[in-house]
């Protein structure tokens, strides 16, 4: 395949002004190269701001040293000219074989064009949904599993070793609630009845676990005494046990039909029952850094930035949420996890400062900054133009599964990372279900049906395109598309250095609208065959880079719509 592939058009620019900078400044030889995209076409392919960095250090102006750097670059087949602009700054343009070279990379990588090895080495845990188990998941647990799932992807795509883990909260007052819920539905008592508790739960989920634990007690020959039993106190703990377990199997099944897996599942109830809860409040005193007021304990977050001291043990004994937290980051760092990533609620924004303060507290030599937080805003739910807040099943909100049932597992992927976490998302069924370009998710995917039809109607073979040549891929919606391509890599990393897969999205939707362009202005299967293998090869490419993107968002990449 001609030009030959090279590994990465900014890498290789790189290295130019690296040779140039040893020759007009060999004593700043190791000032870092910064190679950015201008915004607008006119401006060149790739931006350089060296000469401005050099300057201040050899009291030059700017142009002047740009001019130097640019009569020292060493020729390259990829470089067709460089231009001075601004202040100082080097714009590059770059010839059709250059981004011909990266249409064979992607040609030749195939699924590992994009990917990485800088993470090598790197352990890192992502923690998101961590759900508690007192109902079925919400559209915004549904967020964060696609989320995180999507982070995890990205990171794992630049070589790191990636652990997904779900944190169950089963103990605390939620978890008393539900079991006083459940066990009030089995005594036959309803949402509104005379004896209904307090803070119970009201989904119809809650009468089919009681439904269950009734029928279990029936097959163990428990009989007409189970609803008797169901009012006792004594079995109360049992009633908890299986709401638990019973809600746990339902979030999996959610979990299985949103195609997202977990490396590890950690209880709450388990830091507990190993002492880690008590060691940490233990630490804490050791610390110095806690003192009694009104008979709770209370620790000096204000020291670690926090806008006042928060209670680590309150007056009745009983500890606030915060401490198994602390407790749990512990284990995640013992664990050699270096950075972690929780994905949560923006409603969880005032927990950082005290687990951080906490973690720091405890003097275990843990960083400042640990855990990294992404943090998501709700989602909106409209039908209609109208907003839908209730789900029959759950009582007060919409479930993921309703959404997967509605419009369909890819749509929800797409359509719960497309914008960033920490913006507000209204999730349109209408439009999820339209087939149109105003559809992103529709748009995408009917973008890679198309290029598997091109070459279904073609029929041939498609190892003929990965050895033709592509000199004929000079049209400006064909360098266009193929600039577009070239931008893939660099968007992967941000979006991995950023935990933004909204990124990809966007990027998607993009590539996705250049393909449309090149189909419908350009004819594929035309007589000259160079001209029809070369358009072929480019159709393959962008194939293969939007089922690549497509996979990193968990997202389907059907061959017909």
């Amino acid at each position: 395949m001609n030009p030959a592939a090279i590994s990465d058009l900014r890498t290789h620019l790189g290295e130019l002004f690296n040779k140039a900078l040893a020759t007009v400044a060999p004593d700043l030889a190791n000032s870092e190269i910064v190679l950015e995209r201008p915004k607008q076409a006119q401006h060149g392919d790739y931006a350089c701001n060296l000469a401005l960095q050099l300057a201040k250090a050899l009291k030059r102006k700017p142009r002047d040293i740009a001019a130097e750097l640019i009569a020292a670059l060493p020729a390259s087949p990829y470089l067709a000219k460089t231009e001075i602009a601004g202040a100082g700054f080097i714009n590059c343009f770059l010839k059709p074989e250059a981004h011909q070279s990266t249409l064979s990379r992607i040609l030749l990588d195939g699924a590992e064009y994009g990917r990485s090895v800088g993470g090598a080495g790197k352990k890192i845990q992502i923690e998101f949904v961590s759900a508690n188990p007192t109902g079925p998941l919400h559209v915004g647990h549904g967020r964060q599993a696609a989320l995180g799932d999507a982070i995890a992807a990205l990171l794992e795509a630049q070589g790191c070793t990636v652990s997904r883990e779900f944190y169950y909260n089963d103990a605390g007052v939620q978890i008393q609630n539900l079991a006083l819920s459940v066990q009030a539905r089995a005594r036959g008592v309803k949402p509104g009845d005379a004896g209904w508790p307090e803070a119970a739960y009201q989904g119809e989920y809650v009468q089919e676990i009681a439904a269950d634990f009734l029928a279990s007690k029936t097959v163990h020959g428990a009989g007409g005494a189970a609803i008797a039993a169901a009012g006792d106190s004594s079995d109360l703990d049992n009633i908890r046990k299986f709401a638990v377990a019973c809600l746990r199997r339902e979030q999996d099944i959610d979990l299985e039909k949103f195609d997202v897996k977990f490396d590890n599942y950690y209880l709450e109830s388990s830091l507990y029952a190993d002492g880690r809860v008590d060691a940490v409040v233990k630490g804490l005193v050791a610390s110095g850094k806690t003192y009694e007021l009104d008979g709770a304990l209370w620790l000096r977050t204000t020291d670690f930035g926090d806008d006042k001291d928060r209670v680590v043990r309150k007056s009745d004994k009983t500890y606030t949420y915060f401490v198994p937290d602390v407790a749990y980051h512990v284990t995640k760092w013992e664990r050699g996890f270096k950075t972690a990533i929780n994905v949560q609620g923006t409603d969880h924004h005032s927990t950082i400062t005290r687990v951080r303060a906490g973690l720091q507290a405890l003097g275990l030599g843990i960083p400042a900054g640990f855990p990294d937080y992404v943090l998501h805003s709700m989602v909106k739910v409209v039908r209609g133009g109208e907003e839908v807040k209730i789900s029959k099943r759950a009582g007060s909100y919409v479930t993921l599964r309703d959404l997967i049932e509605w419009v369909g597992r890819d749509a929800v992927r797409f359509f719960l990372v497309s914008r960033r976490a920490d913006s507000e998302f209204v999730f349109d069924i209408d439009l999820a279900l339209a087939k149109s370009e105003e559809n992103p998710v529709y748009y995408v995917q009917y973008a890679h049906a198309r290029v598997c039809s091109v070459l279904a109607q073609w029929g041939g073979n498609v190892a003929q395109v990965m050895e033709t040549s592509l000199a004929t891929l000079t049209e400006e919606r064909e360098i266009s598309l193929m600039k577009r391509l070239t931008e893939y890599p660099e968007i992967l990393d941000l979006a991995a250095r950023e935990f933004a897969p909204h990124q990809i999205a966007y990027y998607l939707r993009e590539l996705a609208g250049e393909f449309h362009g090149y189909y419908n202005a350009t004819r594929f299967l035309v007589p000259e065959e160079a001209v029809k293998l070369a358009r072929l090869a480019l159709a393959v490419a962008t194939r293969q880079v939007l089922r690549n993107g497509l996979a990193l968002l968990g997202v389907g990449a059907p061959e017909k719509m």
